[in-house]
């Protein structure tokens, strides 16, 4: 198709000078175009940082207050307010995390995954490390909850690359062996927490963060050789330094954890009464810290360690707070669906957005003459396509009819000079008779199959060649069919070739000149051993062609025979070939092409 366009305007010097025309114009409009957007961008920035910090400590204070909708709202306006994120990236990366936090708690994790995802072509304009490396560890957090840890692992280890502080990068680690501790590859995870918890760490931007880190790493390590087994002092060793460090940071809701992993411990090893006594702890310390999941979590814990009367309490309360639970939730789902669906309509109906639509429009306005020109203009090159592609596929038909014609004119005319003698004589023979006689008979019958063995020659001369894995099998039977008992043929380096790399117009073209090669020397060259040999030099196979018949001496029997086809084909695929017409015995010649 290439090849006809180009010879198509080698002959067309007017469409060819066309197409440029129509190319440049293009070209020109499209810069246009595009210089004109960018003014209409330059036109309506304006500085919103002011903007931006306000509506952020509105949400904030929301979200200090326990109002997770409202947050979500407000967080909401304020990423739409950086635009273009470009120039508020630390804003525009920073809000999204905090509402993929909220949407996270609310287990919405799809939502949080959306989200995500608007702040990734802007990681690199940040100017903290601290915004990439949060929301790799959302998207850690997103795939942990999902339980598809294979990913989680992929976002924390990313997240690890981004981080610099040394607290931080402990940090990420402990949350990689929490990853694995989900996979119960605790003996991983204990490789990654057994360094960073030899050390006590510090958080130099934010000192309060140090012992509240350090208690949960100790909390996973002891965790990890409590599930590996076989490390039961170890294991105390670390509940027991993790519970001392949250007490002194009198927070119940760290606390739970610390006394589950006691119940935990004491459930492996067999102590009923100091198992019911930290699962008392654990749910005591959730009532205090007001988290009704963990309290009820907490609360099974207790029902199965405790007697059968204390149990019989506990379950009446315990049902009680699932119902609870539930409705609660129930409202509180409806609610944050409520919240998500306002802060996206109020994308819409946000002022200062509608003020940017305004201003958007005016400038469209000025440019819509230019637009019309620029569609005018793309119409007319895509027209002239068009009639470039109708001209070049009526040229290719008829190419492909003349192909034809001329395909059909040389088997007529190859059946004619093959076939016509044997059928003249084979039906002479027949109209004198005596076929009783054995002779006749005889003569007749080598008369048939001689006309049957060359008109099946003629048509897998012309029949279809396979170019897929069968190729090889279908050349190697088209040669070994010129072998008789007089004519030993022998092949070289025919499997060192990589077949299935040659292009298929290629392997056409090297069936088709074998198959002349052969055909000639059946022919012609009285030949009794026949070579071929296939080489391989850097990206070019040479094939060499050898026969022990009558030889070729002049230019002459080069021109006959069908070798002048040789020549053409070779060519066709920008190969070459040498008749080696010094050869003293027999017929020899060598042909190249790229693969």
């Amino acid at each position: 198709m290439i090849k006809n366009l180009i010879r198509f305007f080698r002959n067309n010097y007017i469409a060819f000078c066309l197409l440029i025309f129509c190319i440049i114009l293009a070209i020109v409009f499209s810069i246009q175009f595009c210089a004109s957007k960018n003014l209409q961008i330059k036109y309506i920035l304006k500085d919103r940082s002011a903007e931006i910090k306000q509506m952020q400590q509105k949400a904030n204070a929301f979200w200090d207050s326990g109002k997770n909708d409202s947050a979500l709202f407000y967080f909401n306006k304020t990423q739409l307010l950086c635009d273009p994120k470009e120039d508020y990236a630390d804003d525009y990366v920073g809000t999204l995390s905090n509402m993929v936090e909220i949407l996270q708690q609310n287990g919405d994790y799809y939502e949080a995954e959306t989200t995500l995802i608007k702040a990734f072509p802007y990681l690199d304009k940040t100017t903290n490390t601290k915004y990439p490396v949060n929301v790799y560890t959302f998207m850690a957090y997103n795939y942990l909850y999902t339980y598809d840890y294979e990913k989680a692992l992929y976002y924390h280890k990313k997240a690890l690359k981004k981080a610099v502080s040394t607290f931080r990068k402990s940090r990420i680690l402990s949350e990689i062996a929490f990853v694995y501790m989900h996979q119960k590859k605790y003996q991983e995870a204990i490789n990654l927490l057994e360094p960073i918890a030899r050390y006590k760490i510090a958080d130099k931007i934010t000192p309060s963060n140090t012992d509240v880190q350090r208690a949960a790493i100790l909390y996973n390590l002891g965790l990890s050789y409590l599930r590996l087994g076989n490390h039961k002092e170890l294991a105390f060793k670390c509940f027991d330094e993790s519970l001392k460090l949250t007490l002194t940071l009198k927070d119940d809701y760290e606390l739970i954890g610390n006394y589950y992993a006691f119940y935990l411990y004491y459930s492996k090893y067999n102590n009923p009464e100091l198992k019911k006594l930290n699962a008392e702890k654990a749910y005591n310390c959730a009532k205090r810290a007001k988290s009704v999941t963990n309290e009820i979590n907490m609360l099974a814990n207790l029902i199965e360690a405790d007697n059968a009367k204390n149990s019989k309490k506990y379950w009446k309360i315990y049902i009680r707070k699932v119902d609870s639970l539930i409705v609660s939730r129930k409202k509180a789902k409806n609610q944050f669906a409520d919240a998500i669906y306002n802060s996206k309509k109020n994308k819409e109906e946000n002022l200062e957005l509608k003020t940017q639509k305004a201003e958007k429009e005016l400038q469209l306005e000025r440019q819509k003459n230019r637009n019309i020109v620029l569609y005018i203009s793309i119409v007319f090159v895509l027209s002239a396509l068009l009639f470039l592609f109708f001209r070049l596929s009526r040229k290719s038909k008829k190419e492909k009819n003349e192909a034809i014609y001329k395909s059909e004119a040389r088997i007529s005319k190859k059946l004619d000079a093959e076939l016509a003698n044997d059928l003249y004589q084979t039906l002479t023979l027949i109209r004198k008779g005596n076929l009783e006689q054995n002779e006749n008979k005889e003569q007749l019958l080598n008369n048939l199959e001689n006309i049957y063995s060359k008109t099946r020659n003629i048509s897998k001369e012309n029949s279809f060649i396979l170019t897929d894995e069968n190729y090889i099998s279908e050349l190697k039977e088209m040669i070994s069919g010129y072998k008789t008992d007089k004519v030993n043929i022998i092949m070289q380096g025919f499997d060192a070739v990589r077949w299935n790399e040659i292009d298929k117009n290629k392997k056409i073209i090297l069936y088709r000149v074998l198959q002349e090669l052969f055909l000639n020397m059946k022919k012609h060259s009285q030949a009794t051993l026949v070579s071929t040999t296939f080489k391989i030099n850097k990206k070019n196979i040479i094939v060499t062609y050898a026969d022990n018949g009558i030889g070729a001496k002049n230019n002459d029997f080069i021109l006959k025979n069908g070798l002048q086809n040789v020549e053409s084909r070779i060519k066709t695929i920008n190969g070459t070939i040498t008749f080696d017409k010094n050869s003293d015995n027999g017929f020899k010649l060598s042909f190249t092409f790229p693969i």
